[in-house]
């Protein structure tokens, strides 16, 4: 280090801190859980400061000949400056007034020193050629990321604060003609029932392969990307099972009402090929952003989508799906495995600040029933899911498992069985066009 260089601190301000708490012990209720020892810069500070917080914490009334003798039955006195040092921190006269600014002096210049140290060690990590770069990178945001929460100490927010909060959102609400507070589905009853996708949600859409999960979450993508925001809304796909382009090939039938068979193979008619093109220019004038790389996991996934948010904007994540996303570290067994996977995707949606929607699988406890409409014990490996997520969805298709003599062939429901912030459904019917990979709602 240079020696024109100033490690970050403020020793007045500590010793100022201190000489208050022996002045007033009331002093402390506004220090504890806000500073910690290591905050202190000054070794002598610091060692003060753990006894003091001890002491608060044991019930002990704090002044120089408590604090002495605590120091003393720890061998500390000598490391703390000993009896003069103290005196002189008792001795001054010191304005309890000015606490918060003591605390955020020695605040400042804590977080300064940490991310001093911590760019010093990412700098010797980045000069290891045997760290993988992606991982380094990751590292570093995170790190970043976890240090910059530091600046806000949570606290208490009375109930005067939060309902006027309720109380300007619901008069605003009024004021609109729209039901929806969320990010419109572009399906009527879904949207009546969980009043759109809102912000921090979790959102779990799970089937049996071939329901078409995959279909209704680009659907749902599509809408969404297209039905907010005057068609600006920004939305992040991560394909683990497809690749992109199987991806746009059937968002290009689901607009063009041309059969994703004939998409494939190229066999359009004229007015299709309008068609096709008209759908093409559509989805160009869409936010929709793909990555259909198969090794991710949810700290690559968090991290782009920081960087996309960022950069551009974001509003909606879909997942597909979520037992084929990496877990990271090791775990005894795949429900653990899944567990966290579901808890990091949580916290992701809350950090973000946007709804995200993960497909998932169904264990195949459903076909050995009679009844094959899915319920929440047949989510695979669910661990954690049911209780992270905020809205739990299956798809079911009657004409699926009674092809000669369903009913209800074409249609299918979409069931919510858990809805935090609204109502659940027995099944939202809806019509399914498979070979347009298309759901619509069965009233239109």
């Amino acid at each position: 280090m240079q020696n024109n260089i100033v490690i970050p601190q403020n020793v007045e301000a500590e010793k100022s801190l201190i000489g208050s708490i022996l002045l007033d012990n009331q002093v402390i209720t506004k220090v504890e859980g806000v500073l910690l020892e290591q905050d202190f810069y000054d070794n002598r500070n610091k060692i003060i400061y753990s006894s003091i917080i001890e002491m608060y914490r044991n019930g002990i009334t704090i002044d120089i000949t408590t604090l002495v003798s605590d120091l003393e039955n720890k061998n500390n006195l000598t490391k703390a400056g000993g009896y003069e040092y103290l005196s002189t921190l008792a001795d001054e006269a010191y304005s309890v007034a000015n606490v918060d600014s003591y605390i955020a002096y020695i605040e400042e210049s804590s977080l300064r020193r940490s991310a001093l140290k911590l760019l010093q060690t990412l700098v010797e990590k980045g000069y290891n050629s045997k760290n993988n770069t992606f991982d380094f990178l990751e590292d570093m945001e995170t790190s970043v990321f976890e240090l910059s929460k530091r600046r806000k100490i949570g606290s208490f927010t009375n109930i005067k604060d939060v309902t006027s909060v309720v109380l300007e959102t619901t008069e605003k609400m009024s004021k609109q003609k729209e039901n929806v507070i969320g990010l419109k589905t572009g399906f009527h009853q879904l949207d009546m029932s969980t009043l759109g996708f809102q912000s921090g949600q979790l959102i779990i859409l799970a089937a049996r392969p071939a329901m078409g999960k995959s279909a209704m979450a680009l659907n749902l993508a599509v809408n969404i990307c297209s039905k907010n925001k005057n068609a600006k809304a920004t939305c992040a796909i991560f394909s683990l099972e497809m690749p992109k382009e199987q991806l746009v090939e059937r968002m290009i039938a689901n607009d063009s009402k041309i059969s994703i068979k004939d998409i494939k193979r190229g066999f359009l008619k004229q007015n299709e090929w309008i068609r096709f093109q008209t759908a093409c220019t559509h989805l160009n004038n869409l936010n929709i952003y793909f990555s259909d790389d198969a090794n991710v996991t949810v700290a690559k996934i968090k991290s782009v989508c920081r960087q996309l948010k960022e950069s551009t904007g974001l509003d909606f994540v879909v997942i597909d799906y979520l037992q084929l996303i990496n877990a990271e570290g090791t775990s005894r067994s795949t429900v653990e495995d899944v567990s966290k996977i579901s808890r990091a995707l949580k916290l992701m949606a809350l950090e973000l600040g946007i709804p995200v929607l993960a497909l998932s699988q169904l264990s195949r406890a459903v076909e050995k029933r009679d009844d094959k409409r899915p319920i929440m014990a047949d989510l695979r490996d669910s661990g954690s899911i049911e209780q992270d997520a905020d809205i739990v969805m299956f798809l079911y298709r009657d004409d699926y498992y009674n092809k000669e003599h369903s009913t209800r062939k074409g249609e299918a429901d979409l069931i919510i069985s858990k809805n935090r912030q609204g109502n659940t459904h027995d099944g939202i019917p809806l019509i399914f066009k498979g070979e347009f990979s298309s759901f619509i709602d069965k009233l239109d």
